[in-house]
């Protein structure tokens, strides 16, 4: 069984963040527990995806230092490749050289068409997985096994 695999992990997830039952907006947390806010009602002075403000101030304050400063051996999680998240130049700029670079990286990227992810996700070294009820709880074996092989 892989899950007792040792694999270093650096990167970041998004979670929302709600108020009773109603979603007022995003938060983003690096895996060594900075956070701050992706997107909330209400947030003037960034981008707009649907009724959210971005704060790419804030966003990038968190991600950018995380994807420059990447420990040796370890994978690079990134939560997400998203609308929000792809309103940061920097942010596209940053991930790109990753791809670019021989980094492992895991990525959540939205289903929508967008450019950038779009040419990521045509690359020959990319494996796309697409994540549905029915194999969501398997991924991360099937990720451990690409990432340290099948017999670790």
């Amino acid at each position: 069984m892989l899950r007792d695999a040792d694999v270093t992990v650096s990167g970041f997830v998004t979670r929302e963040v709600r108020e009773g039952r109603r979603r007022t907006g995003f938060r983003i947390e690096t895996v060594a527990g900075k956070e701050g806010t992706l997107a909330q009602v209400g947030h003037r002075g960034g981008p707009r995806v649907g009724r959210y403000g971005v704060d790419l101030e804030a966003f990038e304050r968190i991600a950018l230092p995380v994807l420059e400063d990447i420990p040796a051996g370890s994978v690079l999680v990134i939560d997400e490749l998203g609308k929000m998240e792809l309103a940061s130049n920097r942010f596209r700029d940053a991930v790109g050289a990753l791809f670019d670079a021989e980094t492992p990286i895991v990525a959540t990227v939205h289903a929508h068409r967008h450019p950038f992810t779009d040419a990521l996700k045509r690359r020959e070294d990319v494996e796309v997985r697409r994540v549905t009820r029915a194999n969501r709880d398997a991924l991360t074996e099937q990720i451990l096994a690409i990432l340290v092989g099948p017999d670790a």
